[in-house]
């Protein structure tokens, strides 16, 4: 396996430059996920990484290796970069069976049948499909498919594997079913994997560290616990995870990377962006609040109007509007009726720069 360096990478089509100025460190054996919306470039970068599309700018390296620089003169091919990818189409040969499949990328190279048998063997096991072994493609599940394609990958012995959104045909069940198989996968490989989705709940459940792109940007890069409590930007806020962002102003700084800020009646305690923290509040300052930071408790200052109650089992999630244009999401351990008005407790709160985001 292999630590995964981009410096400076830069891609145009025609006059659209799909990734702009991106650097990314990955360490060997991390599992990190692009996500963003569609048309944000991460598949892009992906290809890039990949070897399918050349760079117009900047450099790649994969464990140490320059595999691409257009300042150089360097481009080296996709199947001189060892990388396994599994696409979402699972791309598997029809009128093969499983094992062949897995294993034709080693008989394309010519490995021996006895080290060929061996390995396919290995791999198959790695997935749980052992008992799958002579079956065709048809006759197994989506599920089923996409881990042969994860054994094809592993069975080269890749320095890393990409996957593009490889959960994206399956139904619900089968996504959560696979994304329990890719966290096996890498516990049990150290594989580096570079996992590619415009869904977050996959990237959440997955990623040691993700990437939240943006117009060709990487807005973000950070674990996925630091991202959803600590959005840098307003897209990374409104991206990743349910809540709200209030604009605010009253900024009243204190001691242990906190603040406060006056909303309604009500004056709220939150923890605070360093850069905002550091004196540099322009006015722009946004209160990021998530469903589990607010709470209907009668008598709390805070006020506003309930537009929507849904049960959800063992708690209700209310939409409450607290002024003329802004609605919360917001839990309760009763039903609230339309238009009823309620106090609202917030326990907690993240206050940053709405207009600047950290791009890398």
């Amino acid at each position: 396996m292999a630590d995964i360096n981009l410096s400076r990478i830069t891609k145009c089509f025609g006059d659209y430059r799909a990734v702009n100025q991106v650097s990314l460190d990955i360490a060997d054996g991390e599992f990190v996920a692009l996500l963003g919306p569609s048309g944000c470039g991460k598949t892009t970068l992906l290809r890039l990484l990949a070897g399918f599309e050349e760079p117009d700018g900047g450099q790649i390296s994969l464990g140490g290796q320059v595999v691409a620089s257009p300042q150089d003169g360097i481009m080296i091919s996709p199947e001189d970069r060892n990388l396994g990818i599994v696409f979402q189409s699972y791309a598997l040969w029809p009128h093969m069976s499983v094992a062949r499949n897995v294993g034709y990328p080693l008989e394309v190279r010519g490995i021996g049948r006895a080290e060929r048998d061996r390995r396919i063997a290995e791999a198959l096991s790695i997935v749980a499909l052992e008992p799958y072994a002579d079956r065709n493609p048809s006759e197994l599940s989506g599920g089923q498919r996409q881990r042969v394609a994860l054994a094809r990958c592993l069975v080269m012995e890749p320095r890393a594997v990409l996957l593009d959104e490889p959960l994206a045909n399956l139904d619900v069940h089968l996504r959560e079913t696979m994304q329990q198989a890719f966290l096996d996968f890498h516990r049990r490989t150290g594989a580096t994997m570079i996992y590619v989705t415009h869904d977050q709940s996959e990237a959440m459940a997955m990623a040691d560290r993700i990437a939240v792109m943006d117009k060709g940007h990487i807005r973000q890069m950070a674990a996925p616990e630091t991202l959803y409590r600590e959005p840098a930007d307003l897209m990374v806020a409104g991206f990743v995870g349910a809540g709200a962002v209030l604009p605010v102003r009253d900024v009243a700084l204190q001691t242990g990377g906190t603040c406060s800020v006056r909303l309604g009646e009500a004056q709220i305690a939150a923890r605070i962006c360093p850069k905002l923290a550091g004196g540099h509040i322009n006015g722009q300052a946004g209160l990021c609040l998530r469903p589990e930071d607010v709470w209907v408790e009668d008598g709390a200052p805070l006020r506003g109007l309930v537009e929507d109650c849904v049960y959800l089992g063992g708690r209700f999630r209310l939409s409450v509007r607290v002024n003329d244009h802004q609605t919360l999401p917001v839990y309760a351990t009763r039903r609230a009726r339309i238009g009823e008005q309620v106090g609202l407790k917030v326990s907690d709160g993240w206050v940053f720069d709405r207009l600047q985001g950290e791009v890398a």
